[in-house]
């Protein structure tokens, strides 16, 4: 069992940041996995690039999905979940969170919140 980090670049606002982090925990729990931290960065490591400009796409990206309507307090931000886990289970878990936030088969497809796993 090694350290390993779950990063998502979200388009979100408190809610849906909450929405995302309980889908990592339901994801977690019936693994043989420890979260040891979590946080909500506003910079990239090293502080060299804002993710306002990493992820400025997601905000396009909701616009375009949602015209007219405006963003409310939804901002860009990186998710990073560490997690002491084998690689296999580090894989499992993040397939698990991928497939819940864009669950296939939903057309015209929306995301509930704009992502890009990292």
């Amino acid at each position: 069992m090694r350290a390993r980090e779950l990063r998502f670049g979200l388009y979100a606002d408190e809610q849906g940041l909450a929405w995302v982090d309980r889908l990592v925990d339901a994801a977690v729990e019936p693994r043989c996995a420890r979260i040891v931290g979590r946080d909500v960065a506003d910079t990239m490591p090293g502080g060299e690039l804002p993710t306002a400009d990493m992820y400025d796409f997601l905000a396009e990206q909701w616009a375009l999905e949602n015209p007219g309507r405006p963003c409310g307090t939804r901002r860009p931000v990186e998710l990073r979940v560490r997690l002491t886990c084998s690689l296999r289970t580090w894989r499992s878990i993040r397939g698990t969170v991928i497939r819940t936030l864009c669950p296939e088969g939903s057309a015209p497809h929306t995301c509930h919140v704009p992502w890009m796993a990292r």
